[in-house]
């Protein structure tokens, strides 16, 4: 029982991470029906900065405390970061979309963004890897034979919390009325006065800035950087979103977490290396099943 408990614990962990990158996928496809593949980078992006910002905060220049850094470091890198989402949206996607671009170029812009963040950090930093400070002093918890640390209860606790805040804000607020607003009808919502361009930005925002708060609490979990860090996990977290019902919050949310699940489940029973063979397999048979998702519904197209 130990180890299947602790197991649990590992899964929620490492599910927690793909849900704060899968609720980022969900929030803009959601709103524009565009898969941000570049989001994945953003991570990545968002994890160097928490780097630089916690490495800069503790060291002889400024020198505070690291509790001090971290309290200081979480909400830069998350304004940090959601600055490098509007500015992808910007640059890359804002001029496609009044254009009337079709998806296909949409979609391939964005996987070329990702490319260039990748690229340009292997340029500027090279590829060694960094080491992220220890901002917060380790306990360990042993109960029943259950081993727990205040890192890994920080992120489960934090990837439930931010799912929370996202569930208030789309279904309870008026910007997230007119983001859902949005994605039922996007010629008619500014025909009613509602800033659409606004809405977007604020949606990327707040995928942007969780997606940091994911890059960190992971840089802080396993603190070795590389450049290509947000490519897998980050497909994976789309897999995850796309397997909960692209576009529902609780979809992502759930997603994220079942593969966290899977992956831990098979790593306890078979080699590590059979550990994605098995994990896509299983979310294959569920797309399957349910080809919208677990918590996805079919969508017609207006013409």
């Amino acid at each position: 029982m130990d180890f299947i408990f602790q197991n649990i614990l590992n899964a929620l962990q490492w599910g927690s991470f793909y849900a704060l990158i899968a609720l980022g996928y969900t929030l803009v496809y959601g709103v524009l029906r565009l898969i941000n593949f570049a989001h994945g980078d953003v991570f990545m992006v968002g994890a160097y900065l928490a780097f630089f910002l916690a490495t800069f905060l503790v060291g002889p220049v400024v020198g505070v405390s690291p509790a001090m850094a971290f309290a200081i470091t979480v909400p830069l890198t998350m304004v940090l970061t959601s600055c490098v989402g509007v500015t992808l949206e910007r640059i890359a996607y804002r001029p496609l979309r009044r254009k009337g671009a079709h998806r296909l170029y949409v979609v391939i812009t964005a996987l070329m963004c990702g490319l260039i963040l990748e690229y340009s950090n292997l340029a500027v930093l090279g590829a060694s890897r960094l080491k992220f400070p220890e901002l917060l002093e380790k306990h360990i918890w042993n109960i029943g034979g259950i081993t727990l640390t205040n890192l890994k209860v920080l992120v489960i606790v934090t990837a439930i919390v931010v799912f929370v805040f996202l569930q208030w804000v789309v279904t309870r607020t008026r910007i997230g009325m007119a983001m859902r607003g949005i994605s039922y009808d996007k010629f008619a919502i500014p025909l009613m006065g509602i800033p659409i361009d606004t809405i977007i930005v604020f949606t990327f925002i707040l995928g942007s800035a969780f997606a940091g708060l994911a890059g960190l609490l992971f840089a802080m979990s396993y603190p070795v950087l590389e450049p290509f860090m947000g490519m897998l996990i980050g497909w994976k977290a789309f897999i995850a979103a796309v397997v909960g019902g692209i576009g529902d919050i609780k979809g992502a949310f759930v997603g994220g977490f079942l593969l966290g699940f899977i992956e831990v489940g098979v790593v306890s029973v078979f080699p590590s290396t059979y550990r994605d063979l098995f994990a896509f397999t299983i979310l294959l048979l569920i797309l399957w099943m349910k080809p919208t998702g677990l918590f996805g519904v079919p969508q017609s197209t207006k013409i």
